[in-house]
């Protein structure tokens, strides 16, 4: 009899942290991966994070696609996107080339929008003015 190859599906949800799961570590996953508990560590994947409206994630993470309904405190780098939903509580840093942020929603944090392969705006060069540029009155 033939073995059927097990398919990989990115939006199937592969791993859970219950609503009453507490975890300190390190999480890398392939799939998607729902947290309704509470996490504290690193979490790097090039899939789907889901942070459930109980899971509450203290981390520096760096993911494909990220869905808040939960609150994070740590840095979010998501290379393909960043979802805060209306019951999202983010304190940190996002780096994500789009970032949507429902109304509702709690930001305290510094947000960059920017493609992965574009330095950052500290690292542009900014002309400088001339004297010759000035205003005239």
């Amino acid at each position: 009899m033939k073995e059927k190859k097990k398919e990989f599906n990115p939006d199937k949800i592969t791993g859970f942290f219950d609503k009453d799961t507490q975890i300190n570590g390190d999480l890398t996953f392939k799939g998607s991966f729902r947290i309704d508990g509470y996490y504290k560590g690193n979490i790097n994947s090039e899939s789907v994070l889901i942070i459930g409206e109980n899971g509450r994630v203290e981390a520096d993470i760096k993911v494909s696609h990220i869905i808040v309904d939960g609150e994070i405190k740590g840095n979010i780098q998501a290379s393909e996107k960043a979802e805060i939903h209306s019951n999202g509580r983010v304190i940190g840093t996002i780096i994500s080339p789009k970032l949507i942020v429902e109304e509702g929603s709690y930001l305290e944090a510094n947000c960059q929008t920017t493609d992965q392969g574009s330095p950052a705006p500290s690292q542009q060069k900014v002309p400088e003015k001339s004297p010759s540029q000035g205003t005239q009155s």
